[in-house]
């Protein structure tokens, strides 16, 4: 039950049948006879793991053939530097980024290093409670490169639409919603997402690169830093994390055939997230959701109570009652429910129903 109850915004909760399939795995494979965990990354059954994993993401995202998918270590945190590394330095041209949280004010940092960079819009005036629309983005046609974050797990904020130019290359981090709804994919040039959300287990970073921006990169980098290295290496240039990536190889095989696919997993999603809101709307008082109604993410739902003291009895209570990871980040406090694929609808209603009674008792 404890796994069934895992709200927690990273490392998030994995499906139950995941979970058996990966512990059965771990004493010893059915194919092979031999832990998952000791098993070589360059084994035939290794290479058929990474083949299904890609194929299944294709087969989800409806992904054009004309981009590459690999499957590389470092977290968002990496892909920060290593997207103006290959695309921003040496080049003449400055990135333009869009900074709606935390983490996109991280991505910033790592662009400065590299180049020449240009904000088209900050939220930091609104305390990151709202995202912009179109006609508050300041973009250029000579852009290198825009780079965004979806989905903002630390102010529970999330895009409902593409921002961007056509002639200008889109970069995305959507770490924490990829696979939680259909992606228009080619809108964009690279989208990159750490497994520990929706994924799998961390370890592993999902990169898909359309192939002319690739054609783009530096060549002049580190061969770990190079994508083309990577791509041509086919995921394994190192030694790759063999269990993370089987996880999410079971993950996005759970997805085809038990979901149905990213359409059914976004209406789930979404009857989650009402569930949720629902219950913090009741009294607009006691529960305060940080984000504006327009900009609220689906994933992440954070909120704050009257006084600390009572979040301190909320987290108490709700640890008793056997939900797990409601606190909020570090950076800002709070509390937060994130919503994950694996976290199942009934997970949902039994927190929301809680929420209520939380709210007749202390409200």
């Amino acid at each position: 039950m404890s796994n069934m109850m895992n709200f927690s915004a990273g490392p998030g909760a994995l499906p139950i049948e995941v979970l058996l399939e990966a512990s059965r795995a771990v004493e010893a494979l059915p194919e092979t006879g031999v832990s998952v965990l000791g098993m070589s990354h360059r084994s035939a059954w290794f290479r058929d793991v990474l083949d299904e994993a890609e194929n299944n993401l294709r087969k989800l995202l409806d992904m054009p053939d004309n981009y590459h998918v690999i499957f590389m270590q470092g977290g968002s945190s990496l892909q920060f530097s290593m997207l103006p590394m290959n695309f921003l330095r040496g080049t003449d041209r400055h990135a333009e980024y869009i900074v709606s949280g935390y983490w996109s004010a991280k991505a910033l940092i790592g662009g400065q290093v590299e180049g020449e960079t240009k904000v088209v819009w900050d939220g930091k005036d609104t305390g990151y409670t709202r995202l912009p629309g179109l006609n508050d983005l300041h973009l250029s046609h000579d852009a290198a490169y825009l780079h965004y974050v979806s989905n903002e797990t630390v102010e529970g904020l999330e895009f409902t639409w593409v921002p961007g130019l056509k002639d200008v290359p889109l970069a995305c981090d959507m770490s924490s919603n990829l696979l939680a709804s259909p992606v228009g994919i080619d809108k964009y040039a690279f989208i990159y997402a750490h497994a520990q959300k929706n994924l799998g287990p961390s370890g592993v970073t999902v990169c898909i690169l359309q192939n002319e921006f690739v054609n783009r990169a530096n060549r002049t980098l580190h061969s770990m830093l190079d994508y083309h290295a990577h791509i041509q290496a086919r995921s394994v240039f190192n030694t790759p994390p063999v269990f993370s990536i089987y996880v999410l190889m079971l993950v996005t095989r759970w997805l085809r055939d038990k979901i149905g696919g990213l359409a059914a997993m976004g209406t789930i999603n979404r009857k989650k997230a009402d569930l949720i809101y629902g219950a913090l709307d009741t009294d607009a008082g006691f529960y305060r959701v940080c984000s504006r109604r327009p900009f609220r993410s689906t994933i992440n739902i954070v909120f704050n109570l009257p006084d600390p003291a009572l979040e301190k009895l909320f987290l108490d209570e709700s640890q008793r009652e056997g939900f797990h990871g409601l606190e909020g980040h570090r950076s800002m406090g709070g509390l937060r429910v994130s919503l994950y694929n694996a976290v199942s609808l009934d997970a949902v209603k039994a927190l929301s129903t809680w929420l209520v009674e939380f709210l007749r008792q202390h409200g």
